[in-house]
């Protein structure tokens, strides 16, 4: 097995001192020295069944890997019901369509499942010979009558290349040793049919990107394996940097840096965004699979002579840093980011999480030094803080060896996050303090609203109308039915007009706003966010802002219109884990029966048990409803869906503004977390005022410190603070020093200039582009924004 010769871009990155040279597997993921004398192709093919089975000598007395093996052989159990090679319609009774391409999937996916339990040792299934000649069966079947060069693809072209592919690769290596000379040709020959070349897919070739890349990538590359092909494994290390394509299409480099750029704008960003399908937020969709595939993949070639030496390998750090550990809430990826797969009932109850984890700790061997340590503390931390889904009892053997030994190591558990951080690049903003974890869902001129293909997540038409998603103690609130059963017309913190639009309405959709986004200050949990919104299909407008003030956030709308439509903003639509959980307003009990609805007036302050207060400074007329609400996964998914009816009770809350409204708006704080006695205080005193509520500008002032939050939706004036335009500002003050830290949320704008009418102040420090200087008696501010996707500049003063 000899190894190819790079070209162009990967001549140039041969020399450099990259990551990939210095990869070393975990004891636990290393080849034994048995499989490396067989050849190269062996010790690969070693590597990739230590991924599948955990490896030779796994510690059968050990309680969590004795529990995983025999879950493995559970899962075995379940996969061989129904096999049957003697049938002409499908070789599983339930998969038996010739228009659906996820049965041929499946159907692979089922039969790699039992090779893995034939391959445990310890399981029931373990070298079974019956078995074994029943799985040999199998794959002849699925080759003669499914799947290879004299088959017509049909449906779904991922399910061809790259689905049944990965399944069938698997069970390749772990029943290698008794495949056949023949039928191993048969299998490698199928699988080139449909995926023969890592930088292309579909069945017009075009150019694969983002986590598609990675997965064709990973076909050829066992296919290669399989094959003893040396120059299958170079063209594969080449594709992840897009050699051929000059690195338009790079999945290591960030999209918004060098050559990457002129891509199709598909991957990372330098901020932690992950785009996929164009213009769609998927760090815990598409994104976490890259993750998951790339990190095995580096694992296959770590130390050989196809390891990957492209220094933007490096950004992989901060894909976990600013992309992932950001959107994880105590073992839940943010909804927002998850695309159609938060409408899978497979995906739900924190399953997106364990994907990142067992990528992550794969990772870990790869980053040596304080890396290694940061990722460590990080997995840790993880692990440690979901309490709902024990991830060492329902991760594969191979993680859980490995994920034991990264619990084992002397280093300490991160602790819990305290951050807040915004993603320009994909219009999310997400906000954790040490009780609660909060996340905004906006979209733009620059991002779609929401996906809706191949019959998945047919209701989610309002997912990035302003919708906040709370993350408390109660870690199972977004799993357990959440998303077939919640009121999909009135998600938390959206405005929308009162109606049901049709299944998929408006999906894939840009708004045409280009105002999504804000200012966080670094180093605190400090914020300002918001959207200028203009609702897919109706005439409905309006401009909404959330102050993230670290414990509260001030919650401001205004300028809320609309032709003709009955228009609301939901306060809360909680999944209640307690169905009698307690509801005060103004501090007497609402009844707590299932079906009460209440318009509920005067309302200064609102506490939900479990969830948290609502303080409203200028009291309001809200409605309040509790229902039990029934529905099926199939309602949202017709493709993966289940036809079970599920029944979850949940609290509303809404501020109806009324038909056809004019320049409507609304004003509460939320306390996430809060106790009800503390929501009482705060009603009585709130901690931040509004200051201004117009169509030119939000602001908002915290009580405590002076802090003025502002976001300028047009040239305006809050208090002492004048924008010439558009832009997101926060200025705190701090003894004698101000920090300004600002934004173009518009990501339109070549410069941002700002009038402080204060005296007395003088530059500090200033990040590059931003300068100050005295004018009219305060300071103008002028920040070069050019280029900055809406990044926050920030400038500190200090008083004379």
């Amino acid at each position: 097995m000899t190894p190819g010769t790079g070209t162009t871009r990967r001549t140039v990155l041969a020399g450099a001192a990259a990551l990939g040279a210095a990869v070393a597997l975990p004891p636990a993921l290393a080849p034994r020295a048995a499989h490396a004398a067989a050849g190269e192709a062996g010790a690969l093919r070693a590597r990739w069944h230590t991924l599948l089975t955990g490896g030779p000598g796994l510690d059968l007395t050990d309680e969590r890997i004795a529990a995983a093996v025999a879950r493995t052989g559970r899962a075995a159990t379940t996969a061989v019901k129904g096999l049957d090679p003697s049938r002409a319609d499908g070789l599983f009774p339930d998969l038996t369509s010739t228009t659906l391409s996820n049965h041929v999937t499946t159907s692979f996916k089922r039969l790699a499942t039992i090779a893995t339990a034939w391959a445990v040792p310890g399981t029931p299934q373990h070298g079974d010979a019956a078995l074994r000649d029943l799985l040999l069966a199998g794959l002849d079947w699925m080759l003669t009558h499914r799947y290879g060069p004299g088959h017509t693809r049909f449906d779904n072209d991922w399910d061809w290349e790259i689905g049944s592919a990965l399944a069938l690769n698997d069970a390749s290596v772990l029943l290698y040793d008794v495949l056949g000379t023949d039928r191993l040709e048969r299998i490698t020959s199928a699988v080139r049919h449909y995926t023969p070349d890592p930088n292309l897919w579909r069945a017009d070739r075009q150019i694969a990107t983002g986590a598609n890349r990675v997965w064709v990538s990973t076909v050829v590359a066992v296919n290669a394996v399989l094959r003893d092909d040396g120059a299958g494994l170079a063209r594969v290390r080449d594709a992840l940097s897009d050699v051929e394509g000059s690195g338009a299409n790079s999945v290591l480099a960030f999209n918004d840096a060098s050559a990457a750029a002129e891509g199709t704008g598909e991957g990372f960003y330098s901020d932690g965004s992950f785009l996929q399908h164009y213009k769609h937020p998927y760090n815990g969709g598409y994104g976490k699979e890259l993750l998951n595939s790339l990190s095995r993949l580096l694992n296959l070639l770590a130390g050989t002579a196809w390891r990957v030496t492209d220094p933007d390998l490096d950004n992989v750090r901060l894909w976990v840093d600013e992309g992932f550990d950001p959107l994880l809430a105590r073992g839940d990826v943010m909804a927002s980011v998850c695309g159609r797969e938060i409408a899978r009932p497979s995906k739900q109850g924190h399953v997106s999480a364990q994907t990142v984890i067992e990528a992550v700790v794969r990772l870990i061997p790869g980053f040596p030094g304080e890396t290694a340590d940061r990722f460590t503390a990080l997995v840790k931390q993880w692990i440690a803080e979901d309490t709902y889904r024990d991830f060492l009892a329902v991760t594969d053997l191979a993680s859980l060896v490995a994920a034991q030994q990264v619990i084992a190591s002397p280093v300490g558990a991160r602790g819990p996050l305290t951050v807040h951080k915004q993603h320009p690049r994909m219009d999310k903003a997400a906000h954790h303090r040490p009780s609660f974890a909060l996340g905004i869902s906006a979209y733009s001129s620059r991002i779609y609203n929401y996906e809706s293909i191949q019959n998945e997540n047919l209701r989610a038409w309002h997912l990035s109308d302003g919708m906040v998603l709370l993350y408390t103690d109660d870690l199972g609130h977004y799993s357990e039915d959440y998303w077939p059963t919640v009121d999909p017309t009135r998600l938390p913190g959206t405005t929308v007009l009162a109606g049901r639009p049709a299944d998929a309405a408006g999906q894939r959709t840009t708004s045409t706003a280009d105002w999504a986004g804000g200012t966080a200050l670094p180093g605190t949990t400090l914020g300002a966010y918001g959207m200028e919104l203009r609702a897919y299909g109706s005439s409905l407008h309006g401009l909404k802002s959330w102050f993230c003030l670290d414990d509260v956030i001030a919650c401001v709308g205004s300028g809320i219109t609309a032709d003709a439509g009955e228009a609301e903003t939901v306060v809360e639509n909680r999944k209640l884990r307690d169905p009698g959980a307690a509801l005060l307003v103004n501090g007497t009990a609402a009844p707590a029966d299932a079906g009460w609805s209440a318009r509920l007036d005067d309302v200064r302050w609102l506490h939900v048990a479990g969830t948290g207060g609502y303080v409203f400074p200028d009291p309001v007329t809200l409605r309040g409803l509790r229902e039990d609400r029934t529905a099926t996964w199939r309602d949202i998914n017709l493709k993966y869906g289940t036809d079970t009816p599920v029944t979850r009770p949940y609290l509303t809350l809404w501020q109806d503004h009324g038909t056809a409204p004019r320049d409507a708006d609304y004003f509460w704080l939320q306390a996430p977390a809060a106790s009800a006695e503390r929501t009482r205080q705060w009603s009585a005193a709130p901690p931040v005022e509004r200051v201004a509520c117009s169509t030119a500008v939000h602001a908002v002032r915290r009580r405590a410190d002076g802090l003025l939050a502002a976001n300028f939706w047009s040239a305006g004036t809050a208090r002492e603070l004048t924008a010439d335009g558009p832009a997101s500002v926060l200025v705190r003050p701090e003894g004698r020093t101000l920090t300004v830290a600002l934004s173009d949320p518009t990501q339109l704008r070549s410069s941002v200039v700002l009038d402080l009418a204060l005296r007395g102040l003088s530059v500090a420090s200033a990040d590059p582009g931003v300068t100050a200087v005295p004018a009219g008696g305060g300071i103008r501010v002028t920040a070069d924004t050019t280029g900055r996707h809406g990044a926050t500049l920030n400038l500190t003063l200090k008083r004379s």
